[in-house]
């Protein structure tokens, strides 16, 4: 019996959804990771379930959150976000 090739896996997976998925708001482009590591997922256990602003700092990093923040955008704005990145990467996040 062959073993499980997880790099196999993970090529088909990339290929399948690419690296990142994006977003657009105004006239601003953002990626999100199609997968999350475990660190980030560690960090991700350890928020507060009503932190949005660390999830989306852990998500876009440092440099990105930074623009995000720039612009004026409602909690629904965000969980229309979070509904969508979820449904097209299998990703759960912001599901309460």
């Amino acid at each position: 019996m062959a073993s499980f090739d997880v790099n196999a896996a993970r090529a088909q997976r990339m290929e399948a959804l690419g690296r990142s998925w994006s977003f657009d708001l105004d006239d601003d482009t953002f990626e999100l990771p199609t997968e999350l590591g475990r660190n980030t997922a560690k960090a991700l256990r350890g928020l507060d379930d009503n932190d949005v602003d660390g999830l989306l700092k852990l998500l876009l990093g440092e440099e990105q959150f930074a623009r995000f923040e720039q612009h004026d955008i409602t909690m629904q704005d965000i969980a229309a976000i979070l509904e969508a990145y979820g449904k097209e990467t299998g990703l759960g996040l912001g599901e309460g």
